[in-house]
């Protein structure tokens, strides 16, 4: 569904990126965890066209996107939720809802609108209320609703769970789940809950300042020792000098504790 190719992206003349190499398999969830500011979000950012991309590529279902406009990627079924203001907060959840499907036809909007509120009931009694007014959890269910609306194929979740209660953001994960499962949505999350975020996860990768320093079995990064030291920002056996970084691969998690 999504594949970057040794993507070196920044804003301006300022790098983030180095190289960096993902992929998100179709009807999967692809988790990108890491220490504050190693990347992540700006990412999810350079996927949908927001940032200055130096060199490498972005492919999206086959095809070359890298110097696309957010919204022909739109378009072509990539939805993009940021972890602040993905939501219109001056319109009620209904007219969220109708924005996210204005290309589509009355009769097509009504079936999305079911399938959506299928998902999310938890704002089926809010339709009139103004998103502002919705709590963050709240407002997370209406964002992953548009999605929906939009007939979304790949949905980039930068920290869906941020900010929440440790049992709303488990529901919040038990959605991502269902989008994936009974819906068939490609999802590419960034989350700083690493732990959960790996655990419903198909595939896992961990960036360390703006490097692919892992990639693999989600399951078997959870188990490393030092991918808690690592996850605070303490690095250790990573060799940094301009632009080369040693990675640890798969298949060297094992020896790692």
């Amino acid at each position: 569904m999504l594949k970057t190719e040794k993507v070196n992206a920044g804003y301006g003349k300022l790098q983030i990126l180095f190289d960096v190499s993902i992929e998100a398999e179709k009807g999967k969830i692809t988790t990108i965890v890491g220490p504050n500011g190693s990347g992540k979000s700006t990412f999810l950012k350079t996927v949908f066209g927001l940032t200055t991309v130096y060199s490498g590529r972005i492919l999206f279902k086959g095809t070359d996107v890298t110097k696309l406009p957010p919204f022909k990627r739109t378009r072509m079924g990539m939805a993009y939720l940021p972890q602040t203001n993905n939501v219109f907060a001056n319109l009620t959840v209904m007219e969220n809802l109708r924005m996210a499907g204005y290309i589509l036809s009355e009769e097509e909007f009504k079936d999305r609108l079911e399938l959506a509120l299928s998902v999310f009931p938890e704002i089926k009694n809010l339709l009139k209320r103004k998103a502002g007014n919705l709590s963050g959890g709240q407002r997370q269910f209406l964002a992953m609703a548009t999605a929906l609306i939009r007939n979304s194929e790949l949905l980039l979740l930068d920290e869906p769970t941020a900010q929440l209660a440790p049992k709303l953001a488990d529901v919040i994960f038990g959605k991502i789940v269902e989008m994936r499962d009974d819906h068939g949505l490609t999802v590419l999350l960034v989350e700083q809950n690493a732990k959960k975020a790996l655990e419903i996860s198909d595939k896992g990768y961990m960036l360390v300042s703006g490097r692919v320093f892992y990639e693999g079995d989600p399951v078997r990064l959870i188990t490393d020792d030092k991918f808690q030291r690592h996850f605070l920002g303490i690095i250790e056996d990573v060799e940094i000098v301009g632009e080369k970084t040693e990675k640890l691969e798969a298949g060297d998690v094992d020896g790692c504790s």
